[in-house]
């Protein structure tokens, strides 16, 4: 099979490495892809919001099965396009994506089915708003309705905080003003990330994970898209993890499909497990990054096998295989990340990192840079540029492998958190 992946960053770098390993793959594509990605497969410069520029490549390429890595495009309806033009495609349409493209739908479908999440309220207008957070009081959770790069969500601990997000919310500080917010409960417990492969009817579990939000150690400094996660969780026990699939994710999957959208594609419940139980913060609707790179390392069985079930509604009767070790992923990133950040700082020593027994390196916004006559030099070209892998029989030991080739690059321009696993580390102690 000729296949196209979507998307440029360290997820989809850990998906090329995987289906590339698939002796289902022919060839391998990827749009726009990174450096990294480029040892995977055949990148392709592509603006992948360009819906007919993807077709067009589609058919050129000869692609049976386009695999879409970020949200937006699934949000913007990539795969209903596709699926138009007769090119299959892995992912939620347009309609079922809502579950992460509108935070009041998700919170509105889970009222409906008695899936347990925070109470909550949506709200148009500012001034309402703000008169139920003074009504509540803090700590208080203030969510834009729309995507938001991850930067839609704050937890304000006072209510001159929750008053501060609203405005800004409406007032464009997310680039655009939020035509809608959603104000909720604060839920108290520990977070975890479990996901679900899903294929409109039945639903299997692909494991758990928790990452690592805050920028600095001791989870200090503002949230980013992640600096780091490991697989499993050990929160996510057996019992929460039947939980979690019997009380949050069939039932979401059986609500979509009696909506007249089934839900196809990775099912990613962000969860806090508070005293009572397994509650659904929000959901995702494709793989998380960085969590799929350790999802991916666990992972015993093909990928691609698993991917098509999904589209053609064959999961029914589908098992995969896992490693029983863990896996942990550092993420290093440009200094300054998640604020301003310099793009093109050199970085060297890859290859003696990547020596390191039982580790991957995952490209997440890196450049080769073929101006010299000496070869191909890797430049760094986003926020979070590397992930640094590891799978060992313990998260301390895949703790200690990722450092230890964190140690080897060579990478003035970067940083990178130096207590991911934390939790889990107490937890074996």
């Amino acid at each position: 099979m000729n296949i196209l992946i979507l998307g440029s960053g360290g997820r989809e770098h850990a998906l090329a490495w995987k289906i590339a390993a698939s002796p289902l793959t022919d060839k391998l594509y990827c749009a726009p892809g990174n450096a990294g990605i480029a040892q995977e497969a055949e990148c392709v410069p592509l603006d992948i919001a360009d819906h007919e520029a993807v077709i067009a490549v589609c058919k050129e390429k000869k692609i049976d099965f386009v695999v879409v890595g970020p949200e937006a495009p699934l949000c913007a309806g990539i795969v209903d396009d596709l699926e138009a033009a007769g090119i299959k495609a892995f992912g939620p349409n347009k309609w079922a994506a809502r579950l992460e493209g509108s935070k009041g739908f998700t919170k509105d479908l889970c009222k409906a089915n008695d899936i347990p999440t925070a109470a909550y309220k949506r709200f148009k207008q500012a001034s309402p708003a703000k008169d139920y957070v003074r009504a509540h009081g803090a700590p208080i959770v203030v969510k834009a309705d729309g995507l938001a790069a991850g930067k839609g969500v704050v937890v304000a601990d006072t209510v001159g905080e929750a008053e501060a997000a609203i405005d800004m919310m409406f007032g464009g500080g997310l680039g655009a003003p939020a035509w809608e917010i959603v104000i909720e409960d604060c839920l108290v417990g520990e977070e975890a990330s479990f996901f679900a492969l899903c294929d409109g009817e039945t639903a299997i579990p692909l494991g758990s994970a928790q990452d690592h939000k805050r920028v600095f150690d001791g989870d200090k400094g503002p949230n980013t898209g992640g600096m780091g996660a490991y697989s499993p969780a050990p929160v996510m026990t057996p019992e929460v993890n039947k939980r979690v699939m019997d009380e949050i994710v069939l039932p979401t999957v059986h609500a979509l499909k009696a909506m007249g959208a089934p839900f196809k594609g990775v099912l990613f419940a962000g969860l806090m497990i508070t005293e009572d139980g397994p509650q659904l913060i929000e959901y995702n609707v494709r793989f998380g990054d960085p969590e799929c790179q350790v999802l991916m390392l666990r992972l015993m069985s093909d990928l691609l096998p698993a991917l098509l079930a999904a589209h053609d509604g064959q999961l029914k009767n589908f098992d995969l295989r896992w490693y029983p070790d863990a896996a942990l992923t550092v993420v290093m990133a440009a200094n300054g990340y998640p604020g301003a950040y310099e793009k093109g700082s050199l970085i060297e020593g890859l290859d003696d990192a990547a020596a390191v027994d039982g580790v991957e390196i995952f490209h997440a916004g890196t450049v080769l840079d073929r101006s010299l006559a000496d070869g191909a030099r890797i430049l760094a070209n986003g926020g979070r540029v590397l992930d640094v892998c590891a799978r060992a029989k313990t998260v301390r030991e895949a703790q200690t492998r990722a450092y230890r080739a964190v140690d080897r690059i060579r990478w003035p321009g970067g940083f990178c958190r130096r207590d991911i696993g934390w939790r889990a580390l107490e937890r074996e102690n």
